[in-house]
């Protein structure tokens, strides 16, 4: 083998021989038991070097295993390797190890694993996976999900209460994003006046309504939550939510609802009763002292203390009892679908406590017992890999591997007037180019199972970010939609996104929805988010296909979504990108011209007289096209 063709092995995303652990390259059954054997692939694209020979190499019980792989049948222009894995662990670990040959008979050795393809030795913790006990109901990979804020969504009229934290805005009032009075200004947005909009969700393509905290609370985020036995009245009460459930299952939509597992508010009922009383029986629910007089707070912020996860009498109470705050909203009358997990990756964890994978299990096996295929993501704002293992949480609202990495590829060229990134201390997205994108996105997803990734939340921003157009380049926000609905994971919309509004932080980005305000939407992309989830779920590659990158250069960013109904081919072109030869990676099921989808400058798509795919772009664009390629074998 020349040399040139090693490195284009190395260097060329395409010709890269490709797993991943979809069902296009894994064959076993739905759900994993131990002991069952699956048949895994991998494919060998045309045009690549053949490996004289390949083994699957996994971890049983700790110790590495080497099965020999055979060549199987692949068609005449790309071939595959087929071997197979024993379920031996809860948590299966695999990777591939490839034996090239040169002109020379010199030998070439590489390692594939879920981050990519490697020279030298590498790490376990980047390993596929695949996990056995509980399944993923279909619902939730097939998800659209919208997220609502529900003091700033609609005002339905109806006469509130007053409170003492709030001070009261007009719809108009300008959003404070910081200062003393922001988790104060309140605009009444209530749960009927959700329900009157739910024909919005629905023309938009969303199949499930997600709400931030009903619960009542001492702010207008409600994370700070007073009781957990009553909805808010002032977002109309438990009446008020078992309308707007009822309503929108009548339309399709599933209703998913937010709990703080790992803290309440300082005036919820079981602190007050304990706080500097020693005898109190909620004391042990909290990490107090011997006087009960201090105690600890999330992030030491006094308002919202932390529970203590070792107390049985808070497990009872929170996960386990006919009346638990986690089952009681499931049932009748109320029939939540399933819980987002606040602040999932604390939950359980202060100093040397670490509960965090058994209060997972817990509410996972607890909520699937009274509501079989509920929903359980927990929010976990830094890489959650090693949280979600399979058996509890299903999947993350997440930033590592997806948003952030994203807002940087996108990022503005010049620096934001105000600047956010994460809580970091920096102005802004610091820019990297495709290349860093792919290799960012697929060291922080390595440790997710090929079903956690399905069930990952994709957002684009969230109640506690800036809004993506404020951050990114002129069209970036469409062009990240476009990768939003196109990656594995469920494409998680903020309620405003579809107006294009701005915001420099989190609290700036609740703004009051703009109804009937044109002037105020930054761009109207309501078609754009409608025929993005229409193609989703019309092109099953796009729920559940596999992952293959052709290209990853600069300003562009090429991949496929690949299974036996069809693939689709996803280009990206962040500015100016000359013509490029992506070869024989990928065929267009159409003519070149023919898009799925397309938004800012459309990239240009050409095929040469050799049969190769070429393509440009003038500027900020992105274009999905059908694609014979079914690298997958079937």
């Amino acid at each position: 083998m020349p040399g040139s063709r090693m490195h284009a092995i190395d260097s060329t995303l395409s010709l890269q021989p490709h797993h991943d652990g979809s069902p296009a390259y894994v064959t076993g059954p739905s759900v994993l038991s131990l002991g069952d054997v699956l048949r895994l692939r991998l494919l060998v694209p045309e045009g690549a070097a053949t490996p004289v020979s390949v083994w699957l190499r996994s971890l049983r019980d700790g110790e590495p295993h080497l099965e020999p792989a055979g060549e199987v049948c692949g068609g005449a222009t790309q071939v595959f390797f087929e071997a197979t894995l024993s379920m031996v662990n809860p948590v299966q670990r695999y990777r591939w190890y490839l034996q090239y040959r040169d002109t020379e008979g010199a030998h070439h050795y590489r390692w594939l694993n879920a981050a990519g393809l490697h020279r030298r030795d590498v790490p376990d913790a980047f390993d596929f996976r695949v996990h056995a006990g509980r399944g993923t109901p279909d619902w939730i990979e097939e998800s659209v999900m919208y997220q609502v804020f529900p003091d700033r969504f609609a005002n339905s009229g109806a006469e509130k209460p007053k409170a003492g934290w709030m001070v009261g805005c007009d719809w108009d009032t300008e959003v404070q994003g910081s200062g003393a009075d922001t988790s104060r200004q309140f605009y009444g947005g209530d749960l009927p006046g959700i329900q009157d909009k739910l024909d919005h969700l629905v023309s938009l393509g969303a199949t499930v309504l997600y709400l931030t905290p009903v619960f009542p609370a001492s702010s207008n985020h409600r994370y700070d939550a007073s009781s957990f036995d009553e909805v808010d009245p002032l977002l109309g009460g438990d009446a008020a939510l078992v309308s707007l459930v009822k309503a929108a299952h009548a339309l399709g939509l599933r209703v998913v609802g937010d709990l703080t597992t790992n803290h309440t508010g300082a005036g919820h009922h079981w602190f007050v009763d304990a706080h500097r009383n020693p005898g109190a029986s909620t004391g042990e629910y909290y990490y107090f002292n011997e006087d009960n007089s201090d105690y600890e707070a999330w992030l030491g912020v006094p308002s919202l203390p932390k529970l203590n996860w070792n107390s049985a009498a808070l497990r009872e109470r929170f996960i386990l009892a006919e009346d638990s705050v986690a089952v009681r909203w499931l049932k009748e009358p109320f029939n939540l679908d399933g819980w987002r997990i606040d602040v999932g990756n604390m939950t359980g964890r202060r100093g040397s406590d670490d509960l965090n994978h058994e209060i997972a299990r817990m509410l996972r096996e607890r909520i699937e017992e009274v509501k079989p295929g509920a929903m359980l993501l927990a929010e976990s704002t830094s890489d959650a890999a090693h949280d979600v293992p399979g058996d509890g949480w299903q999947g993350v609202v997440s930033y590592s591997n997806f948003t952030r990495p994203l807002w940087q590829w996108l990022a503005k060229d010049t620096t934001p007037e105000h600047g956010w990134f994460f809580g970091l201390p920096q102005p802004g997205p610091a820019r990297i180019d495709a290349a860093d994108f792919v290799a960012t996105h697929r060291e922080m997803s390595a440790g997710f199972s090929w079903e956690v990734r399905l069930a990952n939340a994709n957002a684009l921003d969230t109640h506690d970010t800036a809004r993506a157009a404020s951050h990114m380049i002129v069209g970036g926000q469409e062009i990240a939609a476009c990768a939003q609905f196109t990656f594995p994971g469920i494409p998680l919309v903020f309620a405003g996104d579809e107006f294009g509004l701005h915001g420099f932080n989190g609290e700036d980005s609740r703004t009051p929805m703009p109804w009937g305000q044109p002037e105020k939407w930054g761009k109207n992309l309501r078609p754009l988010y409608a025929e993005l989830a229409a193609l989703r779920t019309n092109h099953r590659s796009l729920v559940d296909g596999s992952l293959r990158w052709i290209i990853a250069e600069g300003n562009l960013l090429v991949y496929l979504r690949e299974h036996a109904t069809g693939s689709v081919l996803c280009v990206l072109a962040r500015g100016v990108v000359p013509e490029t030869n992506l070869g024989h990676a990928v065929r267009l099921a159409g003519k070149p011209g023919d898009v799925l989808a397309s938004v800012g400058q459309v990239p240009v798509l050409a095929v040469n007289g050799a049969g190769e795919l070429r393509v440009s772009a003038s500027g900020p664009g992105a274009s999905l096209h059908r694609s014979t390629a079914s690298g997958a074998w079937h």
